[in-house]
Formats: structure tokens, C-alpha cells, sequence
């Protein structure tokens, strides 16, 4: 995607009714020893960084469960649209672990220190509705009976970006991201 010239948006969705992501899959990271632990959350993280440094813009559509590294995955896109009926947490501290692939970093960056605080270090599950309301998702939209209603509007929200100048959308995006860091 990221050489792809054709490619102007990437929007994100899941195939799963209901989920847009829910994480890792906490029986198999049990199975790992320490080392391979590490390596996962290190190649994880490194995905996350790929695709929120993709040269497009990308839309995260969360039609569903959106928890730990699900959640982290529609930080790691630059807009996202939530289902009111979505559920988003970063629930790791409630397992007994730190959100490890960029959520520390991307969740204050969106909603503030205090709330992303907050909201790690009670591991609280917030839907789409209140995720708008804090300005974790740029949308919060009722959902339709295809489950699909959150993809629709990231839809339009991509068509809406399609007219505009590529080049112009490209450079705005590094702009804004190379300014967050500074």
C-alpha cells in the first residue's frame, strides 16, 4: 500500500459481525515464554507504527468490539467512525498488562493525559457514542441491521477525501504528524 500510487484512502473494517478487533488472543501469548512475548509485542508495534505512517490517509470503521491492540489499531489509523452500539477499551491493565503497541502514546494524543489515563488504568470499555464525545472517533453513527453502519459512513468519509488533491492530502498528513512530534 505504502508504493501503491493508486491508493489514495485505506479504510480498515473487519469481515467478524460485531468485532472490529479484539485484541491478542490472550491463550496463545500465554504459551509464549518471556522472549517470545517480547518479540510479539515488538513486531506488533511495528506493524501499528507501519500503518499509521502509511502515506494515505486511513480510516479506521469500528463496528464492533474494539479492545486492547483492537484499539490500538484504530489509533494507529489517522480517523476513525465508531457504531454507537461499538465497544473500544484499552482492557489490558485488567489482564494484568500495559497496552503495548503504541496505545500509551496514541490514546493521549487523541483525547487528552487525563482521560487516556483514566481510561487505561481502569481498563473501562466506553461505546461509540461516548468515544465521539471525548474525541476518540471522529464519528459515532446509529448502527444499521447489516452491522455495517460505521463502514458506510468511513465510505463516505474516504469518497470525501478522493476529490482532493493526493499530493496535498499526502503532505498535509506527514505535516500534521512530523508537527505532533515536536
Amino acid at each position: 500500500l505504502r508504493f501503491d500510487e493508486q491508493v489514495r484512502v485505506v479504510v480498515f473494517k473487519s469481515e467478524v459481525k460485531g468485532v472490529f478487533c479484539a485484541g491478542a488472543d490472550l491463550k496463545e501469548r500465554a504459551k509464549m515464554d518471556d522472549a517470545e512475548v517480547g518479540e510479539f509485542v515488538r513486531r506488533l508495534r511495528n506493524l501499528m507504527d507501519e500503518i499509521a505512517a502509511l502515506p494515505v490517509p486511513t480510516i479506521a470503521a469500528i463496528d464492533g468490539y474494539a479492545l486492547g491492540g483492537g484499539l490500538e489499531l484504530a489509533l494507529a489509523c489517522d480517523l476513525r467512525v465508531a457504531a454507537s452500539s461499538a465497544k473500544v477499551g484499552l482492557i489490558e491493565t485488567t489482564r494484568g498488562l500495559l497496552p503495548g503497541a503504541g496505545g500509551t502514546q496514541r490514546l493521549p494524543r487523541c483525547v487528552g493525559i487525563g482521560l487516556a489515563k483514566e481510561l487505561i488504568f481502569t481498563g473501562r470499555q466506553i461505546d461509540g457514542e461516548q468515544a465521539f464525545s471525548m474525541g476518540l472517533v471522529n464519528h459515532s453513527v446509529p448502527q444499521n441491521s447489516e452491522g455495517d453502519a460505521a463502514y458506510q459512513r468511513a465510505l463516505t468519509l474516504a469518497k470525501e477525501i478522493l476529490p482532493q488533491a493526493p499530493f496535498a492530502v499526502k503532505m498535509g498528513k506527514l505535516a500534521i504528524n512530523k508537527g505532533m512530534e515536536v
